[in-house]
């Protein structure tokens, strides 16, 4: 009894940790390049040391996992996730809480491109070709698009000539156009972005096929963490309007029209669909 009353008493002292230092600590995927990462997340941090009062630090990592043992370990107190990398989180720490979601996350898509000079036009030419996805914990560049794959009975192990893993989206639309590999997968809102930036050729790359909607990305807090403060940084993304230019810049570096609050029920079908890729066991 002795013990389990020091567990709940050490948990306590963490939870307000965070304001006793006086600083929070905020983290996000790397699914962009890094130089794009610090200029969105850096905003990100700004606008929160406004509105809860203290100093917050944005620390860039070098792969997904990081993210989530960040969490797991109380280095990281609040990430930018995809839906797949919540779910990591969720079981890897048990308390993990998605807060805000972008209102574009609960429908959103990954885009299939090709080459141009592939000749490939849908799914079913992808077979004997080369592949590459995202990052392996990517929800929009490998998980929901290796789901939809399935589903349409192509199975990327036994069907791709090879498989590789880009690592991040722009990487991966870069990839395709250069012809290093003849066709990948990323998420909408990024091809959209190099699109609208001209940073992708369309003349060399085109978009085969569009998934179905699915969850995605979150904002995500240690369970740990006080209630009050998480209330805070809820509060922080909620109120974030498009009318005001300062919260309008934000915005459109997140590429969101707005933030809505999020649970973490909504995440149970990528859970499902991870394990029935064989993503989780």
């Amino acid at each position: 009894m002795f013990s389990r009353f020091l567990m709940v008493l050490c948990g306590l002292l963490f939870s307000v940790s965070v304001q006793a230092q006086g600083i929070l600590r905020i983290s996000a995927i790397p699914d962009e390049n890094p130089t794009e990462l610090q200029r969105k997340f850096s905003k990100v941090a700004a606008h929160l040391e406004k509105e809860v009062g203290m100093k917050v630090e944005y620390t860039a990592v070098t792969d997904y996992a990081a993210v989530v043992e960040g969490l797991a370990a109380k280095k990281i107190d609040l990430a930018w996730l995809g839906g797949f990398t919540f779910v990591q989180a969720r079981i890897r720490t048990g308390n993990a809480i998605p807060i805000a979601q972008r209102a574009e996350d609960d429908k959103f898509t990954s885009k299939f491109i090709a080459n141009s000079a592939s000749k490939i036009n849908g799914l079913a030419d992808l077979k004997g070709k080369n592949f590459t996805f995202g990052s392996v914990s990517s929800t929009s560049g490998h998980l929901m698009p290796r789901f939809f794959l399935l589903e349409n009975k192509i199975n990327p192990e036994k069907d791709f000539k090879r498989i590789a893993f880009s690592g991040a989206h722009d990487a991966t639309a870069l990839q395709v156009e250069s012809g290093k590999v003849e066709a990948g997968v990323l998420n909408a809102s990024v091809w959209d972005k190099l699109v609208t930036e001209k940073k992708v050729d369309t003349s060399k790359v085109k978009v085969i096929w569009t998934t179905p909607p699915y969850y995605d990305y979150n904002w995500t807090v240690r369970g740990d963490l006080d209630p009050g403060l998480v209330k805070k940084l809820t509060d922080a993304f909620l109120k974030l309007d498009p009318g005001n230019p300062a919260h309008k810049e934000l915005l459109d570096l997140q590429r969101a029209s707005k933030f809505i609050a999020t649970k973490p029920e909504n995440y149970k079908g990528i859970e499902a669909a991870a394990r029935s890729a064989g993503l989780l066991k």
